[in-house]
């Protein structure tokens, strides 16, 4: 069988006394969207920053197409085709939508012994790129601050696309955007996976992750609490295991409790 796109294994890190994670084993396969599911304080973004390079574990394996690999920067990761996408975006709002889709790796020409940014060539590539997801733009150098929030995620998306990323992580992608925008970023997330793509989407929003998933990994405080086929869990069951089970179901029972007693204090007295 093909190995694995990307692997952790039993991978743990400590920050002084602090546990952020301890022995969590993962893995992404390509044409697959593999969910990293968790409230906040799980572990997710300790996660995120081993896989995109930034932390290094201090305990286990990563390993790249069943190779062990050792990240050292985010460049590092960037250059075996794994690309992060991070809630903030890394995007220029006052630059133009090419400028930001080429930002760092900027197209140049070379007129006699002068070289400058080849804006042509930039102006098409992103039009072209964003219309084959989907997005049609009025003009690729209008402001990214034009955007919605949903095409801003598109165009970082389709950035990482197409400078090669086989693996893209997506940090709260859905988070802040509406109803509309956030079925965009969703729809694009299926086009990615039909691309061959490997797709980890990190959430804690199990409406959102049940669509497009193939696979879902609960995190909770650090440790992962199961691995879950999307034939073998419901959403419901998936949502019960993130809260927490037993949690949810006291909650749900102090809530009916307290609602019980709000309403038998507004019940009106005789008329004098």
């Amino acid at each position: 069988m093909t190995a694995p796109l990307i692997e952790l294994q039993r991978v743990s890190k400590y920050f002084g006394t602090v546990i952020a994670l301890k022995e969590v084993s993962f893995d992404l396969k390509a044409g697959e969207v593999h969910c990293l599911l968790g409230d906040n304080g799980a572990g997710k973004s300790t996660l995120i920053k081993i896989l995109s390079g930034v932390h290094v574990p201090d305990e286990g394996a990563i390993l790249v197409a069943g190779e062990p690999a050792r990240f050292g920067s985010p460049r590092e990761t960037l250059d075996r085709g794994i690309a992060t996408v991070y809630q903030d975006l890394a995007l220029v709002p006052l630059m133009s939508v090419a400028r930001n889709f080429f930002l760092g790796r900027e197209p140049m020409r070379r007129l006699g012994p002068i070289r400058q940014l080849d804006i042509d060539y930039a102006n098409r590539t992103a039009w072209r790129e964003l219309r084959d997801m989907g997005i049609e733009l009025r003009d690729p150098e209008q402001p990214v601050g034009t955007l919605s929030g949903g095409e801003r995620q598109c165009l970082a998306i389709a950035r990482a696309i197409h400078f090669g990323a086989k693996v893209l992580i997506l940090d709260e992608p859905t988070s802040a955007l509406g109803v509309h925008q956030a079925s965009i970023v969703l729809k694009l997330v299926v086009e990615s996976r039909a691309r061959g793509l490997g797709v980890i989407f990190i959430s804690h929003n199990v409406h959102h992750a049940y669509v497009v998933g193939d696979r879902f990994t609960i995190l909770k405080r650090g440790r992962s609490a199961g691995t879950y086929a999307r034939s073998d869990i419901s959403r419901d069951q998936l949502l019960h295991l993130m809260a927490g089970g037993k949690e949810l179901v006291d909650l749900e029972a102090e809530i009916a409790r307290l609602s019980t007693s709000a309403s038998s204090r507004r019940k009106p007295g005789p008329i004098q």
